[in-house]
């Protein structure tokens, strides 16, 4: 999946465009390590999204932002191993 790009609409409605560098599921749940299209990716900005419901029809996730520290430092651990030229910090 490196590379592909994702357009989320915020609450707002604004359409925002990242570029998922990796994806992995951790206790049955999807995460996405992404960059905002257009950010010069080696500034070493980032967001862990999770995926935390789909829709009526099972089509379309909502995503939010991990915040918890220690879900956030068990996902950046995975992502670290699958991006082995990768050093996450928060």
């Amino acid at each position: 999946m490196e590379n592909d790009s994702i357009v989320f609409t915020d609450e707002d409605g604004n359409e925002v465009a990242f570029s998922v560098m990796e994806q992995t599921t951790l206790g049955g749940v999807n995460y996405l390590l992404v960059t905002e299209d257009g950010d010069d990716e080696d500034d070493g900005s980032f967001l862990i999204l999770k995926e935390n419901a789909l829709d009526s029809e099972g089509e379309m996730a909502a995503f939010d932002i991990v915040e918890d520290d220690k879900e956030l430092e068990a996902v950046m651990k995975i992502f670290e191993e699958l991006l082995e030229d990768v050093d996450l910090e928060v």
